[in-house]
């Protein structure tokens, strides 16, 4: 009887404890998220590749030492040979157009206007007398008294007449302009940045005499070794120092850069412009320009191209937590290394991003990833 007492106090426990065990398993199930199915469990989150964000350090600052430049630079040169007889400018001298920079001797071009002249009075005097003969003989052609081959020789004759004198009035205005090629004018306002004659020197055509520097903008010229040239694009900003004014710092916008290296010192000569300057800043003084990232300090952020989701005007990336997917919007940089570009706002280090397949995604997706430190 004892025995059957036992037996039956067992059966209770067991039946009490597999009450519990099935209300306990009715419990989870009620409590899975509403965006779980049933299924859920037969279909495997897809595998992607992701890229945890870490913060780069700066590269060091580099300053680059150069000369501020003047926009638009020209040799101006005479467009004849000749001895300069004047100079009329120093080095800083401002000019305004027109305004007169050197003089060759127009001794022997004067000499060339004169027989010029001389030969225009000729041939105006010879077109004149066939002129004459011809309208003479044509009254007595009409008369009948003379032949249509004595006319057309005349004809001819006034023809060649009036031609060379075309040529002659030619000749003299050539030989004007080369009378007015003897003074050396400049063609816009500006300063004289360097002058490479002197008086009594011989000058051949074309040979640069003086370098004006036209208009004011005002730009920093430097040279940048080749392997930080990938560093440089057009419109990078720059902060622009001089050491002849210590307190003074300028903004400044990458122009140009060359696109060949020089070949002695393989440097790639790039073109600074200087944003509003005050005129303390002149030509030809000693500058230095320095990043404005660089100097910012800080850090920056690099993500793989591939990781980059865009359908409108704005860039986003898929950031993952907690193994679902968010779309984050950012801001791009102009910078670049190979396959990443730079993020300048919208991701902070520690942000999970996708780098793979980032068009077949879905928002609040769930997802495994393959992590990888960047």
């Amino acid at each position: 009887m004892k025995q059957v007492k036992q037996d039956k106090k067992k059966y209770f426990i067991r039946a009490l404890v597999f009450s519990i065990l099935a209300v306990l398993t009715a419990a989870g199930c009620d409590n899975l998220p509403a965006h779980e199915d049933k299924n859920a469990s037969l279909e495997p989150a897809p595998l992607v590749t992701s890229i945890t964000i870490s913060a780069r350090d700066t590269q060091p600052a580099h300053r680059f030492s150069g000369e501020v430049r003047g926009r638009y630079e020209t040799a101006l040169g005479f467009r004849i040979p000749g001895k300069v007889i004047a100079r009329h400018v120093e080095v800083g001298t401002r000019v305004k157009a027109g305004d007169l920079l050197m003089q060759v001797d127009p001794k022997d071009i004067k000499e060339a206007v004169t027989a010029a002249g001389a030969q225009v009075d000729a041939a105006e005097s010879q077109y004149k007398l066939a002129a004459d003969l011809l309208n003479r003989f044509n009254a007595l052609y009409e008369q009948d008294y003379m032949s249509k081959a004595e006319i057309d020789r005349y004809q001819n004759s006034a023809d060649s007449a009036k031609a060379l004198l075309k040529q002659a009035r030619a000749q003299l205005i050539q030989a004007s302009n080369q009378l007015n090629y003897c003074n050396l004018n400049a063609d816009d306002n500006g300063v004289v940045l360097d002058v490479r004659a002197e008086a009594g020197q011989v000058v051949a055509a074309g040979m640069p005499v003086v370098i004006m520097a036209k208009g004011d903008q005002r730009e920093v010229e430097i040279f940048v070794p080749e392997n930080q040239a990938a560093q440089f694009s057009p419109g990078a900003l720059f902060h622009t120092s001089f050491w002849a004014l210590p307190d003074l710092t300028v903004k400044g916008q990458v122009r140009y850069v060359s696109p060949v290296a020089d070949p002695i010192t393989r440097t790639y000569k790039t073109r600074i412009t200087l944003i509003n300057p005050p005129d303390t800043v002149r030509l030809g003084m000693t500058a230095s320009a320095v990043s404005a990232i660089h100097e910012a300090g800080g850090s920056r952020i690099f993500i793989p191209l591939s990781a980059v989701y865009q359908t409108g005007d704005a860039p986003m990336v898929w950031v993952v937590k907690n193994h679902r997917t968010r779309l984050q919007r950012i801001r791009l940089g102009k910078a670049a290394h190979g396959e990443e570009i730079q993020v300048i706002e919208g991701l902070f280090p520690g942000d999970e991003i996708i780098t793979t397949g980032v068009h077949k995604l879905s928002e609040g997706q769930r997802v495994r990833t393959q992590a990888l430190i960047q």
